[in-house]
């Protein structure tokens, strides 16, 4: 029996842990996609206490605890820090199986050097004590945390009316050698059918300083903002999409005309809302391929369903799940179209719902086209999927059905400054993998040739992906 979180957690044989601690730890962390504050990141923010950098917006957690029994107030409401921890402290002892109680543990484990104890009521005040003297000191700094966890990239995720003041900032820091860009999320800018599009197109407009009026003065504005992202640094488009779609658009003046609708306050139809959202992806796709960027689909999430909840709290309060609707066809679509113009990016494409995997993994191949290795791939284990066996699935359908050395590795897509170690928790299930197909004689044991595809795949894969171009 193997003791809980030991060195060996997660490698089941000799060559996961020559894999894992020879190659996989020492890679620094390239982590393209997350949610973190820029400002938290800029101000070397000091958080007081463990409940700050671990319960503030993280739904994930939100989400165990209502499932445990925990009152609202403890998790969104107005108790205090210190109440709100100690109703996680009563909520993580019951998340065994869940990878909530890996990844909290390994949080205490890293960076704050506590193991061989388990949180829980029991332990709760040592724990809130030992954290919070350390979160005092300068190594725990936000700045100081991303030292200690071996932190070389991060991409933030920022509207298109961002200032990215906080960017310009630490570009202009020597003294910070993260490089922490933006990426374009212009999700409001393709949902046509959402409540307040009309009013986002006022502010998008007056930003650009042009009136949006026409859908030529709606790409000026997007083209101005993209510079302005440009100048910063971006090198990643995120898209949020919980509708694939897909119609073809016959010319520039049937998307005027859409959008005049839509400003005039009047409803569009399917094929309306379709149309729009393929002339803005095309559009947009061009533009990502003459700058370089890559383009990153998140699909198939089904969001806040809870009404009562969205209406307090507004979204990521911990009310969304997966979406079962079909998508392959409007995707290989759109996908086409981009294609057909000489207008497909480098792509990164992921499901919510592993039921798509293997579609999403056959999907890729469709558009890879010898230009870049592994210009167009099926994206980590996302969301709902960010676990053990998710993890497991996914690098099995990359490696079956596509090539996994080319695979650009895991991501945090989170909210907490803590949630480095996913990276662990994914190069150890990669490493034990890997490792497992050796023992099974499904691999060569060349643990040289292995290693390098895990040190590809952890972090050298990711800052050749994103690079600029020269």
């Amino acid at each position: 029996m193997k003791p809980f979180l030991a060195d060996n957690f997660l490698l089941n044989s000799s060559v996961a842990e020559t894999l894992y601690f020879d190659f996989a730890a020492k890679q620094p962390i390239y982590d393209y996609h997350s949610h973190l504050s820029p400002a938290e990141i800029a101000l070397d923010f000091r958080f007081k206490n463990i409940s700050q950098i671990w319960l503030q917006g993280d739904h994930y957690k939100w989400r165990a605890m209502r499932t445990a029994g925990m009152n609202e107030e403890s998790i969104t409401g107005n108790a205090s820090d210190k109440e709100k921890y100690l109703a996680w402290t009563k909520t993580v002892p019951k998340c065994i199986g869940n990878p909530i109680y890996h990844w909290t543990h390994m949080e205490l484990k890293r960076p704050f050097g506590i193991s061989g104890k388990l949180l829980s009521a029991d332990t709760a005040e040592d724990i809130w004590a030992q954290t919070e003297s350390m979160l005092a000191q300068r190594e725990f700094s936000a700045r100081g945390i991303l030292k200690q966890m071996n932190v070389k990239y991060i991409g933030t995720t920022d509207d298109p009316l961002s200032s990215l003041e906080y960017h310009k900032q630490m570009q202009d820091d020597a003294s910070f050698n993260v490089s922490v860009t933006p990426s374009w999320r212009p999700d409001k800018v393709f949902k046509i059918e959402l409540d307040g599009f009309c009013e986002y197109m006022q502010t998008l407009g007056k930003l650009a300083n042009i009136d949006i009026i026409s859908f030529d003065n709606l790409l000026t504005a997007l083209d101005r903002r993209i510079q302005h992202f440009e100048i910063h640094g971006c090198r990643t488009a995120d898209h949020g999409i919980e509708n694939m779609r897909f119609a073809p658009v016959p010319d520039e003046y049937t998307l005027n005309q859409i959008l005049k609708k839509r400003l005039a306050g009047n409803t569009l139809n399917d094929i309306e809302i379709n149309q729009f959202f393929t002339g803005v992806h095309v559009w947009l796709a061009e533009k990502y391929c003459q700058l370089g960027w890559v383009m990153q689909m998140h699909i198939g999430p089904q969001r806040n369903n809870n009404s009562r909840i969205f209406r307090k709290f507004g979204p990521d309060a911990g009310c969304d799940s997966m979406s079962d609707k079909p998508f392959s066809q409007p995707l290989a679509r759109l996908l086409d179209a981009m294609d057909v113009a000489g207008k497909l990016p480098k792509t990164i494409l992921y499901t919510i719902n592993p039921a798509a995997n293997e579609m999403l993994a056959t999907m890729v191949g469709n558009f890879n086209d010898g230009s870049i290795a592994g210009k167009v791939q099926f994206g980590s284990a996302w969301w709902f999927n960010d676990q053990k066996d998710g993890m497991e699935r996914q690098l099995e359908q990359v490696a079956q059905l596509g090539i996994l050395s080319q695979f650009v590795g895991m991501l945090t897509d989170s909210r907490s400054l803590l949630s480095f170690t996913r990276h662990e928790y994914f190069r150890r299930i990669l490493c034990n993998k890997i490792g497992d197909w050796v023992v099974n004689g499904e691999a060569p044991h060349d643990i040289n040739m292995l290693g390098g595809i895990v040190n590809d795949i952890c972090y050298q894969n990711a800052k050749t992906f994103f690079a600029k171009p020269e």
